[in-house]
């Protein structure tokens, strides 16, 4: 991950982390249910946010190389590693409710 990507992906990071500090805040102050569940659906869509900038710049750097210089067998791997990341993370491109 190059230098720009870090610094983008940690402003996000940061700023959810200070929403679900909010949200803690929400919790204890008895705030209405669907105020905090809004306010957790928007910290979800940072983070699938946050998922889909490091995806790009795995997608642009390690995959990019190994399907340029790699062998078949690193390529396969790669590719299978790919696979399993869209199977589990395939939600990143929904939207949420904010």
């Amino acid at each position: 991950m190059n230098d720009d990507t870090k610094k983008k992906v940690l402003a996000r990071i940061r700023r959810i982390a200070g929403q679900l500090e909010g949200v803690a805040r929400m919790i204890e102050e008895d705030r209405y249910c669907v105020d905090v569940l809004l306010q957790i659906a928007s910290a979800q869509a940072g983070l699938g946010q946050a998922g889909k900038v490091v995806l790009r710049s795995h997608v642009e750097t390690c995959v990019a190389d190994v399907m340029a210089t790699g062998k078949p067998t690193e390529r396969r791997q790669k590719v299978d590693e790919l696979m399993a990341v869209f199977a589990r993370y395939g939600c990143l491109g929904k939207k949420s409710v904010t």
